[in-house]
């Protein structure tokens, strides 16, 4: 459910809860995704090559390094709108295949708004929003008012990772399947027969992805989108990458800096994905971080955490015996439930929504807010259609994570995780189990590499309230960067990511960007 966090939920509390009444906007249907042949699927262990420039892998054609945008006005999403004036869209090709770099290309789509200083430009910064399965190329518009000092001197750039909307976007399930799972499916199984359902729905999801997007699916891992980074800096004329990675960003970023440490320029993490957790440990730190952050809301309106945390309990097990009624007509099961719960968790402007959830579901009996904080944040608009970022979400993680929890196993980490919250930690336990379990391709490791020895200094910021990417994560890739490359920036509040959220994190990321000022290892705002 949760994996890294919905990428609408990383570029700052104004977009967070943007539009929560109408929903959002995307659609899916029967089609193949990709636009490939659903029976081309290759195996997976190929796709792991080291990347082009690295010693004994292949060199990149100059058919692909030569490339150069052809920036034209950007086309609008489907369900949405083009973004304004100023705002260029392209297409870089890439190897499907690292290992085959001759072999099939995908198109990686670009977004791009000039810097307005041409006078003094600094080139491109590359920014990934999260999800993983965010798309930048719808994003990074609606978020570039946060960015306004940096685009001065930077041309904005983002990108739709491998495997995402218009980059070959992994497609698993139609917009009446999805409708159907989360109304039927107890993502929190009490009996067998619910926790049959529960591997079922695995199963067919992960068969649907390999049906329609078989044959990108080996190949949409984060090694590979790091190298699709690469190759887009150089077509882009740039020496050296400036990057901006949020959330599942972070994890990018430090991927990138171990495969290409020579070519890190000046790199900010924010909301950082702990490189050192395995799919299990991701979603410990998960159960630990929302708990953490459900009890500071509780703090903050006059609660005792540990009485306030029952009483979410007791609400939930009357939803799982019992859905609400909502507004809609549609019912308010548990599993939407926890989703609603979680999504205003992830910014402290946000709480506010939770309150008004919280009471109407307890006092009133009805679950219409929870229902809409939930559809928001699974990706449904008002007419009942789904984007896929779940889709590209699961794919990417997967292709990174060669752990298949059983059914089994996560049962075994129940007690464990109940206890770390009584409110997330059964839905994530569960949640290990439902992601990979049954997934058609292998992954690549156990965790991540972010070693970057010779890399630049990388700027590393952690919010110690940050609920889907806790804080210790961020000292933990700063330690992993090594020592001199991982520069820690601490911020003390809430909410998942701190750039625009706090002023003195604001002016120390700028002052690194615009004039190279690197601060103190250390140095912390509160």
């Amino acid at each position: 459910m949760l994996g890294h966090a919905r990428a609408g939920a990383l570029a700052g509390a104004a977009l967070l809860l943007t539009g929560l009444l109408a929903g959002c906007d995307s659609g899916t249907d029967d089609k193949p995704a990709d636009g490939t042949d659903r029976a081309a699927a290759s195996s997976p262990g190929s796709s792991s090559a080291t990347p082009s420039g690295q010693p004994g892998t292949p060199e990149l054609p100059a058919a692909l390094t030569s490339q150069r945008p052809d920036w034209k006005r950007c086309k609008a999403p489907a369900g949405g709108e083009a973004p304004g004036a100023g705002w260029r869209c392209a297409t870089v090709d890439v190897p499907l295949d690292y290992a085959k770099p001759d072999g099939d290309t995908i198109g990686i789509a670009l977004i791009r708004k000039e810097a307005r200083d041409k006078g003094r430009r600094l080139g491109s910064m590359l920014f990934n929003f999260g999800g993983p399965g965010g798309s930048g190329v719808s994003i990074l518009p609606r978020a570039a008012g946060s960015y306004g000092k940096l685009n001065a001197r930077y041309d904005l750039v983002s990108f739709d990772p491998r495997g995402v909307a218009a980059s070959a976007g992994v497609n698993c399930r139609t917009d009446k399947e999805a409708e159907q799972a989360y109304r039927k499916v107890d993502l929190t199984p009490d009996t067998a027969a619910e926790e049959a359902a529960f591997m079922k729905d695995g199963a067919d999801f992960g068969a649907g992805c390999e049906r329609r997007s078989g044959k990108v699916l080996p190949y949409v891992g984060t090694t590979n989108a790091a190298r699709d980074l690469d190759l887009i800096r150089e077509v882009l004329g740039d020496k050296k990458l400036t990057y901006f990675g949020m959330s599942y960003g972070t994890e990018l970023g430090g991927t990138y800096a171990h495969l290409f440490p020579a070519k890190v320029g000046r790199t900010v993490l924010d909301a950082v994905v702990d490189p050192t957790a395995d799919a299990i440990g991701h979603a410990r730190n998960q159960a630990t971080g929302f708990q953490r952050a459900l009890e500071n809301y509780l703090k903050d309106r006059g609660q005792d955490p540990k009485a306030g945390t029952q009483r979410i309990v007791r609400l939930l097990e009357r939803i799982d015996r019992k859905p609400l009624p909502t507004d809609s007509g549609r019912e308010l099961n548990e599993s939407l439930a926890v989703t609603g719960i979680v999504m205003p968790l992830y910014s402290e402007s946000n709480w506010p929504y939770l309150t008004q959830a919280l009471d109407e579901a307890e006092k009133s009996g009805t679950g219409t807010t929870l229902l809409q904080l939930a559809d928001m944040y699974n990706g449904r608009d008002e007419k009942g259609h789904y984007d896929t970022q779940n889709h590209s979400q699961r794919a990417i993680s997967c292709a990174d994570s060669r752990l298949r929890p059983t059914a089994a196993e996560a049962r075994a980490v129940l007690p464990e995780f109940r206890k770390l919250s009584p409110v997330f930690g059964p839905f994530l336990a569960w949640d290990t189990a439902g992601w990979c379990a049954q997934w058609p391709v292998e992954g690549e490791h156990d965790t991540p590499e972010a070693s970057a020895p010779g890399a630049g200094p990388i700027l590393v910021v952690g919010t110690t309230g940050d609920p889907a990417t806790p804080y210790e994560g961020a000292q933990k890739m700063a330690d992993e960067l090594g020592k001199g490359v991982g520069i820690m920036l601490t911020n003390k509040g809430e909410g998942h990511g701190a750039y625009g959220q706090n002023t003195c994190v604001t002016s120390t990321v700028n002052g690194y960007f615009l004039d190279g000022k690197v601060p103190a290892d250390g140095k912390t705002c509160s």
